[in-house]
């Protein structure tokens, strides 16, 4: 099993920039990639995000441009950096990581970006 801790959520004006940590312990060193998903009420859940363990990354069309995942695997840590927020972005993003047997997901953390 994987724990992960999200960080970094808030509220932001349309044209500001957020960014997301998630840390990841227990058997990290079974992760095979990691990635972003957001859902917003009444809405299905779709990945943002997703960056494998040799680096390859892969971008929702809707966030390419605006949005980067990076990974750092000292810190068993992955981020996504938020530029240019849209209020179609406001959503619960969720971290999730890939298991060799298996995935987890985080909590979730709200952003929130105005009118």
């Amino acid at each position: 099993q994987v724990q992960l801790v999200e960080s970094g959520g808030g509220l932001v004006q349309p044209g500001g920039s957020l960014r997301l940590s998630c840390a990841a312990s227990g058997t990290f060193y079974t992760i095979r990639a990691m990635g972003w998903y957001r859902q917003a009420p009444g809405k299905q859940r779709e990945l943002v995000a997703a960056i494998t363990s040799d680096n390859n990354t892969n971008y929702a069309d809707a966030v390419k441009g605006r949005f980067t995942i990076s990974r750092d695997n000292a810190k068993n840590t992955v981020y996504l950096q938020m530029n240019s927020l849209k209020p179609e972005d406001t959503a619960v993003y969720y971290c999730n990581a890939k298991r060799v047997m298996g995935q987890n997901w985080g909590q979730g953390t709200q952003v929130t970006v105005s009118s």
